[in-house]
């Protein structure tokens, strides 16, 4: 009788929850945030320098875009499952609410909506909409347009919002952690935090939240930035060799780095390189005082916020444009690729520890 009852409530088996849910953010997350990721700054740089509204009206578009991330994951993982279009938009109705992308403020009767929500919760939120929707689209009848909303909408939406603030405690807990890394001696925390953002841009955590939640400046924003961008610059060496559709390896290299979400959870020997990548990268750009600000952060090399907001920074103190502009491409770039390049070979050929199918896009593209 409990097994019959256990299956009558999940309809698959555990790996299946994990790898389609998964594959639904990964793709959402590339769907939502790349064309903010291609275009917010081009658009930002040409209304400042033109003075054109039309570069501001495009700028909020692409930005806007950004708020649908929980809503799209909720429709692909409503494909990745098989649903019909209620069902499918059931499902990203509870993801959009379980998320926190959208708030209501009481003490000033209004409703807020910013960032990208927290992404743990809408994957929970996911599990248990999957769930519901499993246990009663087959047994509303004509009402399944009526009901179907609010079992496996605003039920689960109402779960996730329930647990939000439990499940938002874990980016709370890992701001705290990359705080006290401000504190310690300079090298030894541009590289801890260059390798603490590298792992979290490839995790559910927004790197830009914790950026802004802990409020970096200065070296550990720089190194922040490093670490996103060294993440990145890793994941493309191996997805070139990994991915036949370049689109894949377009896509990371522009920022959508979280579309290995998938592949982290599968093969977690992947942080070993990017670890090793980011350590090198930071330890150099400690060397040649690579500094941010709390808002390019998180970004890394997405947009070039994070080179922009670095080049800025060596300007304002005193360094010649043409040498900060040199030292932005090596600590960025050029340092970035060789110790990918050297990483890769390192634990792929010499150790044998990984081979290149480890970086295969698992998120449907």
């Amino acid at each position: 009788m409990g097994r019959k009852l256990i299956m009558s409530i999940f309809r698959h088996k555990p790996n299946e929850y994990l790898n389609k849910i998964l594959g639904g953010v990964a793709t959402g997350i590339v769907v939502a945030l790349i064309p903010n990721a291609i275009l917010g700054q081009v658009f930002s740089v040409l209304y400042k320098s033109t003075n054109m509204d039309i570069f501001q009206t495009l700028w909020e578009v692409v930005y806007a875009i950004q708020f649908t991330v929980p809503l799209v994951i909720g429709a692909l993982i409503g494909l990745q499952f098989g649903y019909n279009g209620i069902q499918s938009a059931c499902l990203s109705a509870a993801t959009f609410i379980g998320s926190g992308v959208v708030t209501y403020q009481v003490a000033d009767n209004y409703w807020k909506i910013a960032g990208t929500g927290d992404l743990f919760n809408v994957m929970f939120t996911a599990f248990f909409a999957v769930i519901l929707i499993d246990l009663f689209k087959d047994k509303l009848g004509s009402l399944t347009v009526v009901l179907l909303p609010i079992l496996g909408g605003a039920l689960p939406g109402f779960i996730g919002v329930l647990i939000l603030p439990y499940v938002s405690s874990i980016t709370s807990q890992i701001g705290t952690l990359i705080n006290t890394f401000t504190n310690m001696q300079v090298i030894l925390m541009c590289v801890l935090i260059a390798i603490s953002f590298s792992i979290i841009i490839i995790t559910p955590i927004s790197t830009v939240a914790i950026g802004l939640a802990v409020g970096l400046n200065g070296l550990s924003a720089g190194a922040a930035a490093i670490g996103v961008g060294a993440c990145a610059i890793m994941l493309v060496v191996g997805s070139i060799r990994a991915n036949n559709e370049k689109g894949v390896t377009l896509a990371v290299f522009l920022g959508a780095m979280k579309m290995m979400i998938p592949n982290l959870v599968k093969h977690p020997i992947i942080c070993l390189p990017i670890i090793t990548t980011s350590a090198i990268s930071g330890l150099v750009a400690s060397l040649f005082n690579i500094a941010g600000t709390a808002q390019s952060s998180g970004f890394g090399i997405v947009g070039l916020v994070g080179p922009l907001a670095a080049f800025e920074a060596g300007v304002s103190n005193g360094t010649s444009s043409l040498l900060q502009l040199g030292i932005v491409c090596l600590c960025f770039f050029i340092v970035p690729v060789v110790s990918a390049l050297f990483s890769d070979m390192l634990y792929r050929k010499v150790f044998k520890l990984y081979d290149a199918s480890v970086f295969e896009n698992k998120g449907g593209m």
